[in-house]
C-alpha cells in the first residue's frame, strides 16, 4: 500500500496529526494485510523523527509496518551517528541507500492520496486510534455508542473545552527529542493549569540526557513541569503510572483502548501542540489559538 501526502502542512500540524488523520480515513483495520510505504510532499518535508512517528503507528491501522523512502534528510540524521559507517564508508553507503525507493512506474495493490491542507491538530473521540477528529470538529453522528459510553462523550458534541485531568508527554510515538523541545517551546513563560497532573517522559535514556544537556528540564520546571525517569510509563498503565477510573488523559501515544492506560482510564490521543495546550488550559483548546500558531 501507498499512502501519498501532497501539499503543504498548515501551521499546527505535526506528524501525530497526519498519522492520526491517516488513521481516522483508513480506520483501525484500513492497512491489515499491507505493509505501507508513507510519500509526497509533505511526508518528505517532515524531520527524521517525524517520520518515526508516523511509521510508528501504522501498525495503529492493522498494517504490518511502514516505511518511507531515505532521501538526504535521512542521510543527514545519520551522519556521525554511533553504529553509523564513518568517513568514506558513509558515502559508500548512502549511495546505496539513494536506489531504496520505488520505481516511477511502480504498482502497489492500494493507495490512497490526501491533501496536507485538510488536515489539522487532531485528537481522538473513541477507544481505538481510527476514532479521531480535528480538535475543532464536533464527534461524528455515526460514531460508535459503546465507545462513546465509555469515554462519557455524545455524537455530535466538540471537546473543545472539555476539562482534562492527565496529560502524557512520551512513548515511542512521540517521546524524542524534538517532541520534548516543542513541549518545552510550548510551554515555556506559562504554567500548567493546577488541575493537570502532567508526567513528561522521554523515550530514553539518551532523550533524556539531551533534554538536560539542552536545559529544557528547566524550562518546563519554570512551567510547573517535572522531565520525568524514561520509559514506557502512562502508555500502558506501567508501575504506579495510571490513569484513574473515569479520570481523562490527552496522551501522545499511540494506543487508546479500553483500559490501555488503567482500568476505565479515558485517553485522548493526540500530538504534542494538543497535550501542550490541555497542559495550560486545563482542558482541550485548540492549539492553533493558545499558542498563536
Amino acid at each position: 500500500m501507498r499512502i501519498t501526502v501532497d501539499g503543504t502542512l498548515r501551521p499546527g500540524v505535526e506528524a501525530k496529526d497526519i498519522i492520526l488523520y491517516i488513521i481516522s480515513r483508513l480506520t483501525a483495520s484500513g492497512g491489515t494485510g499491507y505493509f505501507i510505504e508513507f510519500a509526497g510532499d509533505a511526508i518528505r518535508s517532515l524531520s527524521m523523527e517525524g517520520r518515526m512517528t508516523v511509521c510508528n503507528m501504522s501498525i495503529e491501522c492493522g498494517a504490518r509496518g511502514g516505511m518511507i523512502a531515505p532521501d538526504q534528510t535521512t542521510f543527514d540524521y545519520l551522519r556521525g551517528r554511533e553504529r553509523a559507517p564513518q568517513g568514506a564508508d558513509f558515502d559508500r553507503a548512502a549511495a546505496r541507500w539513494r536506489e531504496l525507493y520505488s520505481d516511477a512506474d511502480a504498482v502497489f495493490d492500494k493507495e490512497y492520496r490526501f491533501d496536507a491542507a485538510d488536515i489539522a491538530p487532531m485528537i481522538t473521540y473513541g477507544t481505538n486510534p481510527g476514532m479521531g477528529m480535528a480538535v475543532d470538529a464536533e464527534i461524528p453522528a455515526d460514531a460508535d455508542p459503546k465507545a462513546l459510553k465509555y469515554m462519557g462523550f455524545e455524537p455530535g458534541e466538540t471537546l473543545q473545552g472539555k476539562p482534562v485531568d492527565y496529560v502524557f508527554v512520551g512513548s515511542c510515538t512521540n517521546g524524542r527529542i524534538e517532541d520534548l523541545r516543542l513541549f518545552a517551546r510550548l510551554v515555556e513563560g506559562r504554567r500548567k493549569a493546577d488541575n493537570i497532573t502532567a508526567w513528561i517522559v522521554p523515550g530514553s535514556k539518551g532523550v533524556e540526557a539531551a533534554a538536560r544537556a539542552e536545559g529544557l528540564d528547566r524550562i518546563l520546571a519554570d512551567a510547573g513541569f517535572e522531565l520525568r525517569q524514561p520509559g514506557c510509563s502512562a502508555c500502558l498503565a506501567m508501575n504506579a503510572d495510571k490513569i484513574p477510573a473515569g479520570k481523562y488523559c490527552v496522551s501522545t501515544s499511540n494506543r487508546n483502548f479500553e483500559g490501555r492506560q488503567g482500568p476505565g482510564a479515558r485517553t485522548m490521543l493526540s500530538g504534542i501542540a494538543v497535550a501542550a495546550a490541555a497542559a495550560v488550559c486545563g482542558r482541550i483548546e485548540d492549539p492553533r489559538k493558545v499558542f498563536e500558531m
